[in-house]
């Protein structure tokens, strides 16, 4: 037998059906990759259209915020407190810088950056995105500016750009009413919309600028630019301008607030000037003030210490949060509320010696003029401040009885002024002790209650209040 009849190939019927089989299951592979290949065509051409041509658009355009102009606050007159006004920061835009780090520390030799301004810097840049713009410097000097423009071909991604800034034109006379804004932190920044507040660097921190936030900064407009594939700006594509925050009319004069501010002169303390008609604030002066102007771009760490450590503590505002005795102030108001809740007979006279004693007590409660006033009548009485008067006044009314009339002047109770931090003070109670120091009322505290002493406590807004009550024939 041949060597080639050995090798030949015999094919059978089995043989001819695998290889059927096989080619088949090559058609319906190759039939079932091209459904799928032309289903994810479908897919991708027409039901994902939309959402592909979205990621498209947003590889090759930057939505660019527009910040909103502040709105500006006038007193009665229409004197500007708190304006805004045309200014440069330097910006980066950390995509298109080649070494962001190295671009920091290169500013930082030629413009001197702060450790505060670079700590600031870091933190926004935390919560932006790469493409954004970050201030690093919010207020360019004309001589700092001229130093960046001839180096700019060195910083790529660093650029100029102007902005507006709030000033306050009367600083230290208006710094605890009006208050300022300040760069918005990570905490804030959590609760605000932010699509009214893109692109801004400010917010309300304290004052009238605090508690009318949303009526002053507006809402943030943002211009659509067409950029190439390193981040780089080609064109605008179009804008939404932003909405300005609205102007802000006070009650304030601004003079009477100078004249108050005067008065004071080198002493620590408040004045408040209310329209008794309305209750309107016309003044309200706390000294030591401060100067806001620090805080609108960050004042520093160090600064900032000075003036919390200060022994003055011009941060305080004591015209609102101050709480002190009242003294003799209360005197009218515990005079009134004998006359109508104890029915006191004004012409009775009342023997003064100088002091008084609580019957079985030799325990003796003195008055300012040791000498006594004699035999004082009420109105004798207010005019020359009679404490033995209000001593025996106030124990004739009865503590519980004071308190209650006292609440009707406001005392222990908040103004309602639209300003944050106004502080309740206090006109006691046999409740309130009961409550409070878990202890009985004594018939001693009753007197020393009738001249503002003892637990009595008072803020200066309270106590002009209380008098542009008395004034306008019990109501504001």
């Amino acid at each position: 037998m041949a060597i080639s009849d050995g090798l030949a190939v015999r094919h059978t019927p089995f043989d001819s059906r695998m290889f059927l089989s096989r080619i088949a299951l090559c058609v319906i592979g190759m039939l079932l990759a091209t459904t799928l290949l032309i289903v994810r065509l479908v897919y991708l051409q027409i039901v994902g259209q939309e959402h592909y041509a979205t990621l498209s658009r947003d590889n090759r355009i930057r939505i660019s915020p527009l910040p909103p102009n502040r709105g500006v606050i006038f007193d009665r007159n229409g004197e500007v407190l708190a304006d805004n006004i045309p200014t440069y920061s330097l910006e980066v835009v950390p995509l298109r810088t080649a070494d962001l780090k190295r671009t920091l520390a290169e500013l930082t030799e030629l413009l001197g950056l702060s450790e505060d301004e670079l700590q600031r810097f870091n933190s926004t840049l935390r919560r932006s995105k790469a493409y954004d713009r970050i201030p690093v410097r919010l207020q360019l000097s004309e001589e700092e500016i001229a130093r960046f423009a001839v180096r700019m071909h060195r910083f790529p991604g660093v650029e100029v750009r102007a902005h507006q800034v709030r000033t306050y034109p009367y600083g230290y006379l208006t710094s605890h009413v009006i208050g300022y804004v300040g760069r918005i932190s990570p905490v804030e920044m959590e609760f605000l919309d932010r699509s009214s507040y893109s692109g801004t660097l400010h917010i309300g921190k304290s004052g009238i600028e605090k508690s009318y936030e949303m009526l002053l900064h507006g809402s943030a407009g943002y211009e659509e630019i067409e950029t190439d594939v390193t981040g780089r700006p080609l064109r605008s594509l179009g804008s939404v301008a932003p909405l300005s925050g609205n102007a802000l009319a006070l009650s304030l004069d601004i003079k009477l607030q100078k004249i108050a501010y005067d008065a004071l002169g080198e002493h620590s303390g408040a004045v408040v000037a209310l329209e008794p008609a309305t209750g309107r604030v016309l003044a309200m002066v706390s000294k030591p003030t401060f100067d806001p102007t620090p805080f609108v771009n960050g004042i520093s760490r160090k600064a900032y210490e000075v003036l919390q450590q200060d022994p003055e503590r011009p941060l305080y505002d004591r015209a609102l949060r101050g709480l002190y005795p009242p003294g003799s102030t209360v005197k009218p108001f515990v005079a009134m509320a004998g006359l109508e809740a104890a029915k006191l007979n004004p012409a009775k006279r009342v023997s003064c010696p100088g002091w008084y004693s609580l019957p079985g007590s030799s325990h003796r409660y003195r008055d300012s003029y040791r000498r006594g006033h004699g035999a004082v009548d009420l109105r004798y009485a207010v005019t020359s401040s009679c404490d033995v008067y209000f001593y025996k006044l106030a124990v004739y009314i009865g503590i519980d009885r004071l308190h209650d009339y006292m609440q009707r002047f406001g005392f222990g109770q908040k103004t309602g002024i639209d300003l944050d931090g106004e502080m309740r003070g206090l006109f006691p109670s046999r409740e309130w002790k009961q409550r409070v120091r878990k202890s009985d009322w004594s018939l001693g505290e009753t007197v020393i209650t009738g001249i503002g002493q003892g637990y009595v406590q008072a803020t200066p807004l309270q106590l002009a209040r209380a008098a542009a009550i008395m004034a306008n024939h019990g109501g504001v």
